[in-house]
């Protein structure tokens, strides 16, 4: 083996034991813990306890997982959690009455209704539908633009804000940093860049935003210093086209069918972590990366909602 060769493998070895992987579970856990002893403070005051609403129309197998989990640790934290589950059949005049008979009650602070919808549903419709004070998605037009003015009385969209929230917990450098969103969803992308080129602590990074159009996306990937990807590609971004000792945020998730397992299937992101890693500063798994710190934000929009509900 030459020198050459044995300085590459040391300098590799270094590099992967400073390499830092972003654990969603614990950063979700604090966020919940200080919501929590949060609320008790008003709890104490004999106000009312926060209360979340999931709408879930039809069987998809994610999302009822995702809906149960959002109930469930809605009622860790002592909130009020309602689920109402609808068949596939439901018309969207039934699914707009559902959801204007919420926005009626004022015990009731946040309202989601889970995606995908069926085919016959506008899903634009019902998300505007939605009164923006209880839209705790902040998929809402009203929240959307007040995200673009940087005005902060509304609500982000739970998973760019979960993301911030890590690179928060962290305490992740962005300013100047050139950061590369790949995805242009109004979900995920969209608000990401917005929220990326804020300026703010967290913030004020340059951004790119690529796209399924994007050509040789390689070289957009390569001058990244922080890498956002949200496409649901599994595994699309390899080793090659990530910078050394870049940030690597991983927000993709993909259920891959595998008969060997008990579940039937498996996760997978759109980065290939156990190549990845190996490159990268930073690196979120999946699971037990974003996903988590995408719950932690909803619950922290639902507390918000409920202390501008109840002053």
């Amino acid at each position: 083996m030459t020198k050459l060769s044995i300085n590459h493998k040391i300098s590799v070895i270094l590099q992967y034991k400073n390499m830092v992987i972003l654990d969603g579970k614990t950063t979700a856990q604090s966020i919940k813990d200080q919501i929590q002893k949060d609320l008790q403070a008003y709890l104490d005051k004999g106000h009312r306890r926060p209360h979340l609403v999931a709408i879930l129309v039809g069987e998809d197998g994610a999302s009822r997982t995702y809906v149960d989990s959002k109930e469930r640790n809605a009622k860790a934290l002592g909130f009020e959690s309602t689920v109402l589950r609808l068949p596939e059949t439901t018309t969207e005049e039934a699914l707009i009455a559902c959801v204007q008979a919420f926005n009626q009650d004022a015990d009731i602070d946040g309202i989601i209704v889970q995606s995908p919808l069926p085919k016959h549903i506008n899903e634009n419709l019902i998300t505007q539908t939605i009164l923006a004070s209880k839209d705790v998605d902040g998929f809402h037009d009203v929240n959307m633009g007040k995200l673009a003015k940087g005005d902060e009385s509304g609500f982000i969209s739970a998973t760019p804000m979960g993301v911030m929230m890590m690179l928060k917990a962290y305490n992740i450098d962005t300013q100047g940093k050139h950061c590369v969103v790949i995805g242009r969803s109004n979900i995920v992308g969209r608000p990401m860049s917005l929220l990326m080129s804020a300026n703010s602590r967290y913030g004020n990074a340059t951004v790119t935003i690529c796209h399924s159009k994007t050509q040789n996306l390689s070289d957009y990937t390569l001058s990244a210093d922080i890498l956002i990807v949200a496409i649901g590609k599994p595994s699309c971004i390899t080793a090659d086209m990530v910078k050394p000792n870049a940030v690597v945020i991983d927000v993709g998730i993909s259920r891959i069918d595998d008969a060997n397992r008990k579940s039937g299937f498996y996760l997978r992101g759109d980065v290939d972590f156990e190549q990845v890693q190996h490159k990268a500063a930073y690196i979120t798994p999946v699971p037990g990366g974003v996903g988590l710190m995408t719950i932690a934000a909803l619950l922290s929009n639902t507390f918000k909602a409920y202390k501008q509900h109840i002053s």
